[in-house]
């Protein structure tokens, strides 16, 4: 009996020990599978790599054509009246459509007031024109005019308004430089070709001594002793739209080199935003340069487009042609000009007695020597003027 009894005892006691062990090792089992599917969703959770979206890129393109100064004497204006008294220039101004076409934004400055024939036309020095040659001009497809320069006051403040009256009224045509109101001065209206935002400004140097009446310098954008607004409003503009012309009556009459002051003002203007900048007033053709690394084009002097003046520098004018592209990736805009180009024209005429008559603007491709005594030469030697101080800058390409 005491055999069997130290049996049991030992018997339970390996019962109790085995419980023991598995008390021990059950948690240990327990906590290992629990911890398994804790840690299982962090590898779940990781991310599959994506591939990024290519760039939305947009390309707007538009081409702006230039041409200088409108200088109408009375010798042209007599030449384009017709027998009811009305006045009709499009013979004369016909082949500057031709060499426009297939441009975007056309571009002229019309220098002698457009006041019309109810004011009494006149001549040298102080020019008032009639309005039918706006009327060419339009019809022509010309929809940028600059109209600050000297002549801008030559009928005083009437002038001024019946020009204003008159650019208002015509449809799809922006004039500048000349304003009926101080609220109409200082606006600065944005406009769009192409999907491409533009503003056009206008200044000249003086009005030949005349003044504004007193509380109306509004009048006229004059820009001497103004020269910071000039800049500020060049700032505002470039800020407001994609691309800024400005048109700029400046330097030395009848000098075919740009001055001192032009090609500071310049540097000043494309410093301040300003992307292609006109330049009217010499009457003779200036070089074309670009600034700032291709940033900003500037034409120093377009010289005449039409005028009655004799000299032969007088009566050769240059047209210009550049394209703006404005190229939109992810909504990020960037502005280029490329293609700045320019050619010469020449305003023919006969001269019977003391009387001009016959008036024509003509393409240089289009002037014989029975026109103009040795072209080929005169070509050679004006057109070397538009390269003098860039010669990138091409020259012919137009129709």
């Amino acid at each position: 009996m005491a055999g069997k009894k130290r049996k049991l005892r030992i018997d339970r006691l390996l019962i109790v020990i085995l419980g023991a062990v598995l008390l021990i090792a059950v948690p240990v089992r327990l906590i290992s599978c629990v911890t398994q599917k804790e840690e299982a969703p962090a590898a779940v959770q990781t991310p599959e790599p994506t591939e990024s979206a290519e760039p939305v890129t947009e390309v707007h393109t538009a081409k702006l054509f230039m041409a200088g100064d409108a200088l109408i004497h009375g010798a042209v204006y007599y030449c384009a009246q017709q027998p009811n008294g009305t006045y009709d220039f499009h013979d004369i101004m016909e082949n500057m459509g031709k060499l426009a076409e297939g441009y975007d934004l056309k571009y002229y400055n019309q220098e002698t007031i457009l006041g019309g024939t109810e004011m009494g036309l006149s001549s040298y020095p102080r020019f008032n024109t009639p309005q039918e040659f706006g009327d060419t001009m339009v019809d022509l497809g010309f929809n940028l005019v600059s109209t600050a320069n000297n002549h801008s006051l030559d009928m005083d403040e009437t002038g001024v308004l019946r020009s204003v009256d008159y650019w208002r009224k015509q449809e799809g045509v922006h004039m500048t430089g000349t304003f009926d109101s101080p609220e109409d001065q200082q606006a600065l209206p944005v406009y769009e070709v192409n999907g491409i935002t533009y503003t056009f400004l206008a200044y000249t140097y003086g009005c030949n001594g005349l003044e504004p009446p007193a509380g109306k310098e509004y009048l006229v954008n004059l820009y001497p002793g103004h020269e910071e607004e000039m800049l500020e409003k060049v700032r505002q503009a470039k800020q407001a739209s994609d691309v800024v012309i400005i048109c700029m009556h400046w330097g030395t009459e009848y000098s075919m080199d740009a001055n001192e002051e032009q090609i500071s003002l310049a540097q000043q203007l494309s410093d301040a935003g300003a992307d292609i900048i006109i330049g009217c007033h010499p009457h003779v053709i200036q070089p074309i340069q670009w600034l700032n690394g291709g940033k900003t084009i500037v034409y120093y002097s377009l010289g005449n487009m039409v005028s009655a003046q004799d000299q032969l520098a007088r009566i050769i004018g240059m047209i210009g042609g550049v394209t703006i592209t404005k190229t939109v990736t992810d909504g990020v805009s960037e502005i280029s000009l490329s293609d700045a180009r320019a050619d010469l024209i020449f305003t023919k005429y006969d001269i019977i007695g003391e009387h001009f008559y016959n008036f024509k603007v003509y393409p240089f491709s289009e002037v014989t020597d029975d026109m103009l005594a040795d072209h080929e030469s005169v070509y050679a030697q004006f057109s070397g003027k538009i390269t003098e101080m860039d010669p990138s800058i091409l020259v012919g390409g137009f129709n």
